[in-house]
């Protein structure tokens, strides 16, 4: 008997050897990183560069492409798939079996396998280099007759914003999704097209600029953002400029639809958006070992998770759907469950739960979703330009988008850890928060009062920890507002690995970070009652 069972491990091993396994092959070092640096024209965009700057990011090894050579030398392996590659954490997704891709070890530049399916995956993995994986007003005011999206857009106070002029007019949005068919023809888009406020396309599947993609959900989620019909529709940000990137394979699902979204991301960041909007979300996939486990979505362990905290830490402001997972697998799933993003839930006209919104909170305790917004019949622009109604959080998360677009167009020189801390103290629940509703239904009109505070140093003062200095070299001071009398302050690197936890007391504490490898860190200070203000650190 136990040779039959060695025999039939052995089998069964040889049968896991011969199947095609999905991957993330990453690599050790980048090509002209020094030069690229210094010259950053060279790998990002003007507007990229304008946006880092007033808000202070830095341009580093991770805003460096891939090398090329290790890209077309990983295609030309015998046996291997490429689909999709990763600048921020330098590697590429393929497919292949285990002895083939266990084979691309072998290069000298080639440092770590990471499996789809965890099972597969060693214990401990060498461990990847951190600094290539995640460390560190307008003129003229226009009226809009809301018609069927006014239940949704005076819900949020979004009308608020546009009355005051402020309509997403000169703002960046990407949109991440299955399919934009016919968008350029679509009258509820003309605006934007006529205008040159479609800024650009691409497709990470077919790897062209044609982004027909599956199905029309794209165009009735942009809508919610963009759209416009005269006296019948209008989005929360009707004046913005898009990108439309097609992330998602329809007819299946497979983690490298992860490594799509990641590379859009990139591709996002590196054009100078300011707000990515991406109603999609993954926790099952057609291979059942590809699955993520309610273990899984602790914001940092999913490839979706880390990149969604890379792109916070490049300073835009993601903003993606909740999910529809309320009725079966129950909790957000991914990139919901990052920590650096905004995840929205649904509700109905009246502003009540929707039973099939998914939940929080996160395996690691944190409220999610973040906020909620109509998405029970929410009205949309079809893909033949007539208005129509869809069900889902994915038209809450584009709701949600187009409003914080706004917001930070009335106040650019806020960061997106402020402005997206804001939206959350805007919400009815905020004190409160519940497993199914998050913070509630953000109101953009209080969260428009309290930057405006904000921009006068009174709600910094009243509300907010003042860190300096930032960058940090030694020693690092925080001053708390003096009526708390204590917080607990955890740092994280952006892998989501502790790095020290304390409490501090009301006035100014001092802490010594000397020690700590340069880079970049995720701050959360909790505050009495809940409350949890975020902000990104680098250490020099």
């Amino acid at each position: 008997m136990k040779y039959l069972a060695m025999l039939i491990g052995c089998l069964i091993s040889l049968q896991m050897e011969a199947q095609v396994q999905d991957a993330w092959i990453y690599f050790a070092d980048k090509e002209n990183v020094e030069a690229s640096i210094n010259n950053p024209i060279t790998i990002l965009t003007q507007e990229a560069l304008d946006r880092k700057a007033s808000h202070s990011v830095v341009i580093d090894a991770r805003d460096v492409p891939v090398n090329e050579a290790y890209v077309q030398a990983i295609k030309n392996s015998p046996g291997i798939t490429y689909w999709a590659k990763s600048k921020w954490m330098n590697c590429v997704y393929v497919q292949g079996t285990v002895n083939d891709l266990e084979a691309l070890l072998d290069l000298p530049y080639v440092v770590d396998i990471e499996y789809a399916d965890k099972d597969l995956n060693f214990p401990n993995p060498q461990p990847i280099p951190d600094k290539f994986r995640v460390l560190d007003q307008p003129q003229g005011r226009t009226e809009y007759n809301y018609g069927a999206a006014a239940n949704q857009i005076e819900m949020i106070s979004g009308d608020f914003l546009h009355l005051q002029d402020f309509t997403g007019e000169g703002m960046i949005v990407a949109v991440m999704d299955s399919g934009f068919p016919n968008f350029a023809g679509n009258p509820g888009f003309a605006h934007v097209v006529d205008n040159g406020r479609l800024l650009g396309t691409f497709d990470f599947y077919s790897r062209t600029t044609d982004v027909t993609g599956t199905g029309s959900h794209g165009v009735q989620t942009t809508s919610d953002i963009g759209g416009y019909l005269e006296n019948q529709f209008a989005g929360t940000a009707p004046e913005a400029s898009f990108y439309l990137f097609r992330t998602e394979y329809g007819p299946s699902e497979n983690p490298r639809e992860e490594a799509w979204w990641v590379e859009a991301l990139e591709r996002a960041d590196s054009l100078g958006v300011d707000v990515v909007n991406t109603s999609l979300g993954y926790q099952a996939y057609d291979n059942a070992n590809y699955d993520h486990s309610y273990e899984d979505l602790d914001g940092v362990t999913t490839f979706a998770a880390r990149g969604a905290n890379l792109a916070f830490e490049k300073g835009m402001v993601l903003v993606t759907s909740a999910g529809n997972q309320g009725n079966s697998f129950g909790t957000v799933a991914t990139p919901a469950d990052a920590i650096g993003l905004l995840a929205v839930g649904a509700v109905n006209n009246l502003g009540n739960y929707v039973s099939w919104s998914s939940r929080g909170p996160t395996v690691d305790g944190r409220v999610k979703p973040d906020v909620m917004a109509k998405g029970l019949s929410a009205a949309v622009i079809s893909s033949s330009g007539v208005v129509d109604f869809s069900n889902g959080t994915s038209f809450s998360s584009p709701i949600i988008a187009g409003a914080v677009t706004c917001l930070w167009q009335a106040f650019p020189e806020t960061t997106n850890a402020e402005l997206m801390q804001v939206v959350r103290e805007s919400a009815h629940l905020y004190n409160n928060p519940t497993d199914q509703m998050g913070y509630g239904i953000p109101n953009f009109e209080v969260a428009f009062n309290m930057l405006s505070g904000l921009a006068q140093n009174e709600y910094m003062l009243e509300r907010f920890v003042a860190l300096a200095p930032n960058p940090v070299k030694d020693q690092l001071e925080l001053s708390l507002p003096s009526h708390y009398n204590q917080v607990e302050m955890r740092v994280y690197n952006l892998l989501g690995q502790p790095i020290t936890q304390m409490n501090l007391t009301a006035g100014q504490s001092t802490v010594d970070v000397s020690h700590w490898t340069k880079g970049a860190y995720l701050v959360e200070v909790k505050f009495p009652g809940g409350r949890i203000q975020s902000f990104k650190l680098i250490k020099v």
